[in-house]
C-alpha cells in the first residue's frame, strides 16, 4: 500500500555528494561514513528532523544516488570535477534516480552539490520545490523555476544558509 501524507505533515529531501574523508574502513551507513564537507549537511539534516520528516540522499562515487541509511563500504574513487561527475552519471544515472526518488511526497528538496554536478541533476528536479545551495550562475534559473537560490558559501551550506533553510522549512 502506498504511503499517504497526513494533513499538515511535511517532508523534506536533502541531497549532497560524498567526500574524500571516510570516517571508518568498515561497512556502515552512508550517513556515518563521510566526514569533511558532508558534516555540515548532516548537521542541517539533524536540525530539519526536529521540524519535520526528512530524507537524506548522497550521490556516491561508487554507488550513485543512495539514501543515507544504505550501508556502504569505503571506496577509492571520489568524483571531484566536471569530467568525474559526467562519467559517474554515464555509469549509474544518478540524475535519473533522483528524478524517481524526488516525487510528490516532498514539500521541499534541499540540494547542496558542486556547480558541475548541479548542472547534471537540475533537470531532474521538480519546479517550485527546490532550495538550491549552489553557484551564482544558477540564480536566474532558480528564480525562473520557482526555486529558492542560496549562494554556496565555503564547503557546503554555511551558517547563514543553514538558518535560512530552517526558516523556509518552518514556514511550510
Amino acid at each position: 500500500m502506498a504511503y499517504r501524507k497526513k494533513e499538515g505533515e511535511h517532508h523534506v529531501l536533502v541531497i549532497t555528494n560524498d567526500s574524500t574523508v571516510f570516517l571508518t574502513d568498515r561497512w556502515v551507513s552512508a550517513f556515518e561514513m563521510f566526514g569533511g564537507r558532508v558534516t555540515e549537511v548532516e548537521k542541517l539534516v539533524c536540525d530539519i528532523e526536529d521540524i519535520c520528516y526528512v530524507s537524506f540522499g548522497i550521490i556516491s562515487g561508487r554507488f550513485g544516488f543512495i539514501p543515507a541509511d544504505y550501508v556502504v563500504m569505503p571506496y577509492k574513487e571520489v568524483p571531484s570535477c566536471k569530467a568525474d561527475y559526467e562519467a559517474l552519471q554515464e555509469r549509474v544515472d544518478y540524475a535519473g534516480k533522483i528524478r524517481q526518488f524526488s516525487g510528490p511526497i516532498f514539500d521541499k528538496i534541499v540540494v547542496c552539490v558542486p556547480k558541475d554536478m548541479f548542472a547534471i541533476i537540475k533537470d531532474s528536479l521538480p519546479d517550485g520545490k527546490v532550495i538550491a545551495v549552489t553557484n551564482e550562475i544558477y540564480k536566474d534559473e532558480c528564480e525562473r523555476r520557482g526555486w529558492t537560490y542560496l549562494p554556496r558559501v565555503g564547503a557546503r551550506v554555511g551558517n547563514e544558509n543553514h538558518q535560512r533553510i530552517l526558516e523556509i522549512i518552518r514556514s511550510l
